[in-house]
């Protein structure tokens, strides 16, 4: 039981944790704060998604029981604690996308905090989500067990297949014609969606030419600042990777520009516009949305010191989309970045193929299980795939598959037995800190709420 002393003492490790993540975002934008911290109180899993900064912060403090830092422990050398990341890997955040290709894939997504460092810390992260979601819905500790272990186990044999050489019989990814069970319902639906479907929940035709709808979270801009995102607009298009369909008929003409409210959890306090954009025909149903927002400091960023990464990036939207190419085959061709008031700016698609997997309808062990191994190989596919990336190959030179296979092998009962540890100790740990939480911003202690 944690005595009212201990929840004082970690109460204190929590503000002081926010403020150095936090402060000057929140100090900017207290309304965005606000709503963050009310999703965040709602469930000790929504309090964990939005503090990847806690999570890290623990991970890394001197005598920490949760890790021994980042160049050493478990599973980690010189090669395996310097991996592209995911850096906020939890059950939550895997969804569909539609690639370069022009397929629609199920996968990991939103790669805010993705960074160099050590590929345990993704796993970690993901095992303590699974232990909430699985505590949230009842399941003895048993049954969470056997979930982390299901992920140790699918990751581990991923990343030996891709090590081996993969069957050519063996599905390269979850699509359409190999996914199943829920996966499979959310390519289904990101499928049945279209862009002139999203073009109708954000935009109307005015004057015989499409604009944003006013208000919905539509904020109109002034002149200055029209132009200046307009100028920043045109600095990202020289980010893109070359593409045919991007150079036909009006493909960069901008229609419309609106600044945003109410973006996600992770997102709180960050600038963010929409530009609507001409299509690749005069057809009114062919025009597409970009969104340019703020890139924030990922939370793993504070607790690596190694200069070859910081000095790497030129600034955190760059940083984004550098390690996004890196850990997603055939990203969005749209995927880019520029700086707007000396802030760099992650830029891409609004894509009505986006749906994200929902676990509010999976309550059976057995479905859980299935969609957790789906899951784990996603991971390691994702880990592996930097190996393939164009940029930023010089951070990681080496296959990453095979140095984490080779850590792995090493103990692989040792393997399973630390997420499977790590899952219960810290899904523990954040439930309680979510009660504090919910008690120090309920009675005003959050300094600038």
């Amino acid at each position: 039981m944690t005595t009212a002393g201990q929840a004082a003492e970690r109460g204190e490790t929590i503000l002081e944790v926010f403020d150095t993540a936090f402060g000057d975002l929140l100090a900017a934008d207290p309304a965005a704060f606000r709503t963050k911290f009310r999703k965040m109180a709602a469930s000790a899993f929504a309090f964990y998604r939005g503090t990847a900064c806690l999570f890290y912060a623990d991970l890394t403090a001197p005598g920490s029981p949760y890790g021994p830092g980042a160049d050493s422990g478990p599973f980690l050398d010189e090669r395996t604690s310097r991996v592209w990341i995911h850096g906020d890997l939890h059950a939550e955040n895997f969804g569909t996308y539609m690639n370069a290709h022009g397929r629609v894939l199920f996968n990991v997504n939103d790669f805010d905090e993705a960074y160099v460092g050590p590929f345990t810390w993704d796993l970690k992260r993901f095992a303590a989500s699974v232990a909430l979601l699985g505590y949230s819905k009842a399941l003895s500790d048993e049954q969470i067990t056997a979930l982390v272990t299901t992920y140790a186990d699918a990751y581990r044999d991923r990343i030996r297949d891709l090590v081996e050489g993969v069957s050519e019989n063996e599905p390269p990814a979850l699509t359409l014609d190999t996914a199943r069970g829920p996966v499979l319902d959310a390519l289904r639906a990101a499928r049945a969606n279209t862009r002139f479907g999203l073009l109708g929940t954000m935009t109307e035709i005015r004057d015989w030419e499409r604009r944003f709808t006013p208000g919905g979270g539509s904020v109109e801009l002034d002149e200055e600042t029209r132009a200046a995102v307009l100028a920043s607009f045109d600095s990202y298009l020289g980010t893109l990777p070359h593409s045919a369909d991007r150079e036909q008929h009006g493909a960069h003409r901008v229609k419309d520009v609106v600044g945003r409210r109410g973006i996600g959890i992770g997102s709180a306090g960050l600038p963010s516009y929409n530009i609507l954009l001409e299509g690749h025909s005069d057809a009114l149903e062919n025009d597409l949305v970009i969104y340019m927002k703020q890139a924030q400091t990922p939370a793993v960023s504070r607790h690596i010191t190694d200069p070859a990464v910081r000095d790497y990036f030129r600034h955190e939207g760059h940083r984004t989309v550098i390690s996004q190419r890196a850990l997603q085959a055939h990203a969005d061709p749209w995927l880019g970045w520029t700086e707007l008031n000396g802030a760099g700016q992650l830029v891409a698609e609004v894509s009505p193929y986006a749906v994200d997997l929902d676990w509010s309808e999976l309550s059976d062990p057995e479905e859980m299980s299935q969609v957790t191994a789906d899951l784990a190989r996603a991971t390691a596919t994702m880990h592996a795939a930097a190996d393939e990336a164009e940029s930023g190959h010089s951070l990681v030179p080496f296959s990453t598959e095979r140095a984490i296979h080779e850590a792995i092998s090493s103990d692989e009962e040792g393997f399973r037995a630390l997420l499977v540890d790590f899952a219960h100790t810290y899904g523990a740990r954040a439930r309680h800190d979510h009660q504090i939480f919910v008690d120090l911003f309920r009675n005003g202690r959050i300094s600038g709420m």
